[in-house]
């Protein structure tokens, strides 16, 4: 796989840009209704409404690319924490718990808080100014 090597940064990038668009709509989803679906109109007040608000802010920061080590880190452990309260009680297996999704972020993040944002990002381009 050395032909994709030269890509590892851009990948990188990339790679951060997807998942945190993906992070992202469960926040706005949440809490903006947008797109429609079962998880519109949850309280702010509730744990899930909090999980909206960490996830709306920093899944935008982490599209972006700003403050991404520590976006990408509150976020692993946010999706750490939705696996083990809302996944894990219903079973040990995740792909019989539906946990999957929730332990792919947590790890996935967690490598981007170690690995940084790559090179499109705006915390690159605040290194090079």
């Amino acid at each position: 796989m050395t032909v994709l090597g030269r890509y590892r940064p851009l990948l990188l990038s990339l790679f951060r840009i997807m998942a945190a668009l993906l992070i992202l709509q469960h926040g706005t989803t949440k809490l903006l209704g947008i797109p429609a679906g079962p998880m519109n109109g949850t309280s702010i007040q509730s744990l899930s409404g909090i999980a909206g608000v960490i996830e709306l802010v920093f899944g935008a920061l982490l599209v972006v690319g700003l403050f991404s080590r520590l976006s990408a880190f509150l976020l692993s452990g946010l999706t750490a924490a939705a696996y083990w309260i809302a996944h894990a009680p219903q079973g040990v297996y995740p792909i019989l718990n539906g946990g999957e999704l929730a332990a792919l972020y947590c790890f996935g993040f967690l490598y981007l808080a170690a690995a940084g944002p790559g090179p499109i990002s705006l915390d690159a381009l605040r290194r090079r100014g």
